[in-house]
C-alpha cells in the first residue's frame, strides 16, 4: 500500500491541469485486455504497439524477446513507454504462465485460420492479445496455447496487415466496446495508487531525489517529535522524583512522632482525645 502523504506531495509537483489530467487517465485505464507481442524484428512495430495501448488505455504490454532483444524505440512511442508497463519475457512459456496465472484467457491474432470476427469477440473475458512477426505471424507453441483465435474482417486481395495497424484496429474496437458493455474493466483504487505512483517518479525530474528528501523531512518530524517525548517525560519524572522525596520526608516525620509517643508509655490517639 503506498504512502498517501508520499503521492500527495509528490502531485503538488504537478500543475493543477496536469494533476486533473492524471485523474482522467487513470479512469479509463484497464487491464481487463493486454497485449504481448513475440518476437517482433522491426524495432519501430514493437513502439508503435505501445503507442496504440496508451491511446487506448491498455496498461501493460508484454514482449517476447526469445530470438530479438532489442530497446524501445522512443521516437516511435513518442514518450508511451513513460505511461505503459512493459513486461519483458525470455520465453514463451514464462509469458503465458504468467499471464494465464493472472486470469487472462490466450487470444491468438491470425488472419489465415478460422478465428472469431473481430466484432463477434467476446469482450466480458480477461485477454491476452498476442501479435506475432511481421513475416511468419505466431509461433506454432502460442497457436497450440491459445484459447480463441482473432481476426480483422478483410474485403482486399492483401491477406495482413502490419502488426501496429493490427494492433491498433483490435485495440479501438475493444476499447470502445467494453465502455458500451455491461463489462468490469477499469482499475480498483489500489491499482490507480500505485500507478498514479510509477507515473510521477517516472515523470517529476528528479524524483529520487524528492523521495529522499520527503522521508528525511519525515524522519527529522518523528526525531524532533521523539525528543519533545522524552524531554516531558524526564520532566514529569523530576516531578515524581521531588513528590516523592516530599512524601517520605513526611512519613519519616510521622514514625518519628509514633515512637515518641509510644516510647512515652501513652497511645497516640489517647493523648489526642485528652488534649482536646
Amino acid at each position: 500500500m503506498r504512502d498517501q502523504k508520499l503521492l500527495d506531495y509528490l502531485q503538488s509537483y504537478l500543475t493543477p491541469r496536469r494533476q486533473e489530467l492524471f485523474k482522467k487517465v487513470l479512469s479509463q485505464r484497464t487491464n481487463h485486455f493486454t497485449v504481448a507481442t513475440e518476437d517482433v524484428y522491426q524495432l519501430h512495430n514493437t513502439s508503435a504497439v505501445i503507442r496504440s495501448c496508451d491511446v487506448f488505455g491498455v496498461q501493460n504490454v508484454h514482449i517476447i524477446e526469445e530470438q530479438n532483444a532489442k530497446k524501445i524505440d522512443r521516437e516511435i512511442a513518442m514518450g508511451a513507454q513513460k505511461w505503459v508497463t512493459i513486461n519483458r519475457y525470455h520465453t514463451v512459456q514464462d509469458s503465458i504462465k504468467s499471464l494465464k496465472g493472472k486470469g487472462y484467457q490466450i487470444v491468438a491474432t491470425s488472419p489465415h485460420i478460422e478465428s472469431y470476427n473481430l466484432g463477434d469477440f467476446d469482450v466480458s473475458k480477461k485477454s491476452a492479445l498476442f501479435f506475432g512477426t511481421e513475416r511468419y505471424g505466431l509461433s506454432d507453441e502460442i497457436m497450440k496455447e491459445a484459447d480463441c483465435t482473432l481476426k480483422i474482417p478483410m474485403y482486399g486481395f492483401t491477406e495482413s496487415l502490419n502488426i501496429s495497424v493490427s494492433a491498433a484496429i483490435i485495440l479501438q474496437s475493444l476499447a470502445e466496446r467494453i465502455r458500451k458493455e455491461d463489462v468490469s474493466w477499469q482499475l480498483n483504487e489500489q491499482e490507480k495508487e500505485d500507478l498514479k505512483f510509477k507515473w510521477l517518479k517516472n515523470n517529476l525530474k528528479n524524483s529520487n531525489e524528492l523521495i529522499s528528501h520527503f522521508y528525511s523531512k519525515s524522519i527529522f518530524a518523528f526525531e524532533l517529535i521523539f525528543v519533545i517525548v522524552i524531554f516531558n517525560v524526564h520532566a514529569f519524572l523530576r516531578i515524581i522524583s521531588f513528590t516523592s522525596c516530599i512524601y517520605i520526608i513526611i512519613w519519616q516525620i510521622s514514625l518519628t512522632v509514633v515512637k515518641r509517643f509510644h516510647s512515652s508509655g501513652c497511645c497516640f490517639f489517647m493523648r489526642m482525645i485528652a488534649f482536646s
